[in-house]
């Protein structure tokens, strides 16, 4: 899993006001817990840039005043209107202590049903995950080499690894749709077949 760096500083004052004041600085306020005692801390809002708005997950080295965190990205909160960032939760990893936590999902291979004209539809992109922090994945590999048109790989049909996957088994993954024109065709032809 790839390692990012964010710098903090500890709060004093948890109240509205200050984090409204922060957040005019261009700070984001956040919490640590999971340890021993939760951590209210700020940091720069250009340091959340690469973890906030990318697919991947990241390890976080939470650097609060010389004291590091290994932590992992559990909560994030925007403003409804202009998208600022607002609040930012994080979940202290320990090795002896398993997390849940959502991974992106990668399709591997080529879809039969994709050569014929389907479209593959991307239905969750991330899987939730249950693991010890040694054993969490970059990404969940789901192989499409199989998927016809019109056909769904469901979660269950993934192979994990040392990890429990938490998310609804029956959900799908990924579907592989018949456009409208394959349709009329497959249509036409069913219709010269019974003449």
């Amino acid at each position: 899993m790839k390692t990012l760096e964010i710098i903090g500083f500890k709060r004093a004052n948890l109240g509205k006001q200050q984090s409204k004041d922060l957040r005019n600085e261009s700070f984001v306020p956040g919490v640590l817990y999971g340890g021993e005692e939760q951590v209210h801390f700020y940091a720069p809002a250009i340091l959340f840039r690469d973890l906030v708005y990318s697919p991947e997950v990241y390890e976080v080295d939470l650097n609060i005043e010389g004291t590091h965190y290994r932590a992992i990205m559990q909560d994030v909160q925007f403003h409804p209107v202009n998208e600022m960032l607002l609040h930012v939760d994080f979940l202290q990893l320990q090795e002896d202590k398993p997390v849940k936590i959502e991974i992106p999902v990668k399709m591997v291979g080529n879809s039969p049903g994709v050569m014929l004209g389907g479209k593959l539809v991307t239905k969750l992109r991330k899987l939730k995950v249950k693991a010890l922090p040694a054993n969490l994945p970059d990404y969940i590999e789901v192989d499409i080499s199989d998927l016809e048109l019109g056909k769904s790989i469901k979660v269950n049909k993934i192979k994990g690894g040392d990890y429990e996957i938490l998310t609804n088994p029956l959900a799908p993954v990924a579907t592989v749709t018949i456009p409208r024109a394959l349709k009329s065709a497959q249509m036409e032809e069913a219709r010269a077949g019974k003449k």
